[in-house]
């Protein structure tokens, strides 16, 4: 179920065509309508909103031969929630005649490539009509000839038209939601300093801000769901597990102070979940307008310092909320970011909405080289981690998916969307995690972190926004993999920082040059304290959603040949990053106002 405000975007479907009447279009018809038929039909096979629906394409009711066409198109699709374009045919149009003009609609051109009949030649005309006007568009052209009455979809276009629909459903998806700020600044990080502008200007977003004494509130005055919090807090003494109290013997809690403070994290995760997205229970209970929430895609809780010097961490809530189970039962995660960082919920959200799996938070907090770790362990990396390893961990607040407990078909790890997801999985997420007490240096109102360390060998891709003066936003991606040390040097490592926190090791993918010529320079080129990560090798996704927002990326480990833009990146310049740059900078922001 889709817990958002508004209906879910739809991807509309132009079969444009020769307009010529007596002859030529009536030839042309029924190939033109099959086009667009298989295209729908490979979308809506394959494509899925994080909520679990599937993505719904519309098709123009007539094929589009002109300007009268073109604007019945453009009705249709306003009427029916269309906010994805994708153009296809196998012939000449009228090139200008028969576009998509609409400004903010994302939109992608798939010219047939036959000999009967020039659809590539219409493809570039469109192509080249979109660049004229300043309406970016992505050209998608198969590499090999087909007949004219092939209707298959080679595999190569199968590939550019997910892309581009997986990237123009996440646009379409942000636009008019929410971040709900929870408190504001966490200890000067600059990451949750929430840019509303930012957030307005990229991706249709406004920022909410609420207080964190809303949650004293909230609490005090019995504004949450009774029944649900007895439920939640039964469901948490079955399953979450407390682990070692680290702490020195005169800062360890009694037994009875834990068990308010679980009582309190758990208050705390259901009321920033309403705050999210509302709560009906609320209304029954006479809170009407707190009932209503913030329609918020995407949060952050500021907790340290002031919060958690005083109240328990939201360790607890954030892990909970980021996962893909709670004590209601398997649903779709939350993004919700710990110490407020804006920037790296905005990180999580992609991943969420290109793959619909849960997400990790971490800080990037450590590159350990192969000689650091036999000098402090006496032992050798091997494998993938042989050239060495980065420590991805924080304070609790990431995912307990990343235990990587589900399996894939074949009995990998792996982490899945919420509906793939068993009840027996669930469980094996749960029982791989423990809760240690919150280390009281760091956290002096109490709480608990989650404990974990995640499973090897998944693919994974660490992003992060980051705002440059001068620039804007920049998105750095690193696709790599993630490694399960012996436990013998996972212990010595791990117990060197704070082992209360779950850890992933972390291995990039490296291509010898630039950023990615050793594992330290991934490190040390890397932005900010924090990352978010997906499950899977999603550097090329990224790459395209980023382009649809005008964001440039500056640090990649994508093949050049998977780089998948709109047509109009070509002429700023054949250097692929310079050139993301200088049409990033042309275009500006989708909802801004270009200066």
């Amino acid at each position: 179920m889709n817990r958002l405000i508004g209906r879910l975007p739809k991807i509309g479907i132009r079969p444009v065509i020769d307009g010529r009447e007596r002859g030529v279009r009536e030839s042309l018809e029924v190939q033109c309508m099959d086009m667009a038929k298989a295209a729908a039909k490979l979308i809506e096979e394959n494509l899925r909103f994080p909520s679990g629906e599937k993505v719904e394409c519309v098709i123009a009711d007539t094929t589009i031969g002109g300007v009268a066409d073109a604007a019945a198109c453009a009705d249709k699709f306003h009427r029916e929630g269309v906010e994805v374009s994708l153009t296809v045919t196998p012939c000449w149009c009228y090139g200008t005649e028969v576009m998509d003009t609409d400004p903010l609609m994302p939109k992608a051109v798939w010219g047939f490539n036959g000999t009967e009949r020039p659809g590539a030649v219409y493809l570039a005309a469109a192509l080249a009509g979109y660049s004229q006007k300043g309406l970016p568009a992505f050209g998608i052209y198969g590499k090999e000839v087909q007949d004219s009455g092939d209707m298959s979809i080679p595999k190569d276009v199968e590939e550019k038209l997910l892309r581009f629909a997986k990237a123009g459903i996440a646009v379409a998806q942000m636009k008019g939601k929410s971040y709900l700020s929870i408190g504001y600044s966490s200890m000067g990080i600059a990451g949750s300093m929430v840019d509303a502008n930012f957030l307005q200007d990229y991706f249709g977003v406004r920022a909410e801000f609420v207080e964190s004494v809303e949650l004293l509130r909230r609490m005090d005055e019995g504004i949450y769901d009774q029944e649900e919090f007895e439920k939640a807090l039964s469901w948490t003494k079955k399953n979450c597990i407390e682990g070692k109290d680290y702490n020195s013997v005169e800062s360890q809690k009694s037994a009875e102070v834990k068990d308010k403070e679980w009582e309190k994290v758990i208050k705390m995760t259901l009321i920033c979940r309403d705050l999210m997205n509302g709560n009906p229970k609320l209304k029954e209970l006479g809170f009407g307008e707190e009932s209503k929430g913030r329609n918020a895609i995407m949060g952050g809780f500021q907790g340290q310092r002031q919060w958690t010097d005083y109240q328990p961490n939201a360790d607890f809530t954030e892990s909970i909320l980021n996962s893909s189970f709670d004590w209601n039962g398997i649903r779709q995660a939350y993004v919700f970011a710990t110490e407020n960082d804006c920037l790296n919920a905005v990180s999580m959200l992609f991943g969420h909405l290109l793959t619909n799996k849960a997400q990790l938070f971490s800080d990037v907090r450590t590159y350990w080289s192969p000689e650091s770790v036999e000098r402090v362990t006496g032992k050798k990396l091997s494998g993938i981690a042989e050239n060495g390893i980065i420590h991805l961990i924080n304070s609790g607040s990431t995912t307990l998916d990343a235990t990587a407990q589900q399996s894939d078909a074949d009995g990998n790890p792996t982490m899945k969307p919420y509906w793939e997801i068993t009840e027996a999985e669930v469980q094996k997420c749960l029982d791989n995690t423990k809760w240690p007490a919150a280390i009281w240096e760091y956290f002096r109102g109490g709480g608990f972190s989650s404990q974990f360390k995640t499973k090897g060998s998944m693919p994974m891709t660490m992003c992060r926004i980051n705002l440059v003066k001068g620039i804007g936003p920049v998105l750095q991606i690193a696709e790599g993999w993630s490694v399960e040390l012996p436990a013998d040097i996972h212990t010595v490592l791990d117990e060197r920082t704070n082992p209360t926190w779950p850890t992933t090791w972390f291995v990039p993918k490296l291509t010898g040059k630039g950023s990615f010529k050793d594992v330290y320079s991934v490190m040390a080129k890397w932005g900010a304290n924090h990352g978010a990560i997906s499950h899977g090798h999603i550097g090329a996704d990224l790459i395209s959603l980023a382009a649809l927002l005008r964001i440039p990326v500056n640090m990649h480990n994508v093949a050049d040949e998977d780089i998948f833009r709109p047509s109009a990146w070509s002429a700023f310049g054949e250097e692929l990053e310079g050139a993301d740059y200088r049409a990033c900078s042309n275009y500006g922001p989708i909802y801004g106002i270009k200066k």
